[in-house]
């Protein structure tokens, strides 16, 4: 039976940021300080926990804890890691039940041939069978993650092969779900991605010849490296003895990239499977633009995320783009806040309107996506009380309806505003003049020059992969959070 204490806190989905350097023994390069330029970059990824794990000649030292990068890695604290020669980093959220120092990544674990640490970013749907059967072996686990559950999934993989590559490969072949995955040993850095290729891994390359993986390009910008490629769906490549190498080519056919990093996720200034971030949201406002058009004075995005998508509704529509809304840059993502009163908080501070630009206007509001509708429905509000006289809201991306099993945490079936509510009853909810949504249709032409296909099952209930069993852990968790 499924340890029940664990089952409740299985609805706790990741949606985090990797990181991963080798320097081929370049002593000018400080691997603290390239992993941490390289979190700040990925932040919005997440804002829980963040941590390092350096690798000293084979020594791994790691420091974690819960809070934002510049709160977590100071100076203070890399000053306790040592230089080293390979590292890995990782941010991460989480929901109340599993905000916790423990839970933090990147994880650590001794086990009988060595030492590891890894970085994880997606969500297991078979976690719980793997969890239950390790503790039916008496296997402890420490902490609530999916990446515990893939560490020791890779430790005993090991105890059967000779090398560290040949674990993850094996423990690759028993995960399923949504994994891009970093593993550093003593000697090797290895990245790692499912077959479906729900999460995104790239490939970078260093001035001096060393190699960085990490979740989005944006992060190889801030260390200086080049672009190389994406790591392959059902790939694993590994740097050692200063060469890249690949131990597992890809599946050669990828279907799963979750489709919700082109609508929020990712940094616009990030590359996502050949294509721009920036310019799949432009394309989300144009055919917006063309399929819901408004009377309207000026068009407004709502930062971050439905800036672009504003910038290509306003060019596609003719109307005059303005700012409209001024974001409070020291406030955090209100979509992945752990708690729903921590994102109601957050709305009130994260937003002020600009009235010189809304004041007595017709405004067409742009967002990237309408999820549970609490920040809407404040923006909405604050419109109003700046003078706004119609707000119409342009929606960059079709109805979400779905609960994602891969990595997103958007809670519960009933907890999203567009199962609950007809489009009639969110319009007044909202207190808009009007609403359109793109269509699934248009969603999957935002991204043509992307190398994959998508999986749009937050949209459609449809998923590339079978997840009955994460859906009747969803359904068991309820059932006890209820008793």
């Amino acid at each position: 039976m499924c340890n029940k204490e664990y089952m409740v806190s299985k609805e706790l989905h990741e949606e985090c940021g990797v990181f991963g350097i080798a320097t081929l023994g370049d002593e000018t390069i400080d691997v603290r300080e390239e992993v941490r330029y390289a979190l700040y970059a990925l932040q919005h990824r997440g804002q829980e926990s963040c941590g390092i794990s350096v690798n000293d000649r084979g020594v791994i030292t790691t420091v974690k804890d819960v809070g934002l990068v510049p709160e977590v890695l100071t100076n203070e604290a890399l000053e306790t890691l040592p230089k080293g020669q390979i590292a890995i980093g990782h941010v991460r959220y989480g929901k109340k039940l599993n905000s916790a120092p423990l839970n933090a990544q990147p994880l650590f674990i001794r086990h009988a041939n060595g030492t590891l640490s890894m970085a994880f970013n997606g969500q297991l749907t078979n976690a719980v069978d793997i969890r239950t059967e390790y503790q039916n072996k008496g296997i402890i686990f420490h902490t609530e993650t999916d990446a515990e559950v893939i560490a020791y999934t890779i430790a005993n993989e090991r105890l059967n092969c000779n090398c560290i590559e040949e674990a993850v490969k094996r423990a690759m072949d028993k995960l399923e779900g949504a994994v891009s995955l970093i593993v550093m040993s003593p000697q090797k850095l290895i990245a790692a991605r499912d077959r479906k290729g729900f999460r995104p891994l790239v490939i970078g390359q260093l001035p001096n010849g060393g190699y960085v993986f990490a979740s989005e390009t944006c992060a190889l910008d801030v260390v200086g490296a080049t672009f190389l490629r994406d790591v392959q769906p059902g790939e694993i490549v590994e740097v050692s003895e200063g060469k890249l190498s690949v131990y597992q080519e890809g599946v050669g056919d990828p279907t799963g990239l979750c489709i919700f990093e082109f609508v929020y996720f990712a940094r616009p200034d990030s590359v996502i499977e050949g294509q721009s971030v920036h310019v799949a949201r432009k394309r989300a406002g144009e055919l917006l633009a063309k399929a819901y058009p408004a009377d309207a004075d000026v068009v407004i995005g709502s930062p971050d995320s439905g800036l672009e998508a504003a910038q290509g509704y306003a060019a596609a529509s003719g109307i005059p783009y303005g700012t409209g809304l001024l974001k409070n840059r020291y406030i955090g993502r209100t979509f992945i806040q752990p708690m729903q009163s921590q994102r109601e908080e957050s709305v009130k501070i994260k937003l002020n309107p600009i009235s010189a630009t809304v004041k007595g206007k017709r405004v067409v509001l742009v967002d990237d996506s309408i999820v549970r509708g609490t920040t809407s429905k404040r923006v909405v509000k604050i419109l109003r009380e700046a003078g706004a006289t119609e707000v119409h809201m342009r929606v960059a991306s079709p109805k979400y309806t779905n609960p994602c099993y891969f990595g997103t945490d958007t809670g519960k079936k009933e907890d999203l505003i567009a199962c609950k509510m007809t489009t009639e009853e969110i319009i007044k909810e909202l207190g808009v003049d009007s609403l359109g949504y793109l269509s699934l249709e248009d969603m999957k032409k935002v991204a043509p020059d992307s190398h994959c296909k998508f999986c749009t099952g937050c949209f459609t209930g449809e998923y590339p992969i079978d997840v009955t069993k994460a859906f009747a852990e969803d359904k068991f968790s309820k059932k006890i959070e209820n008793k």
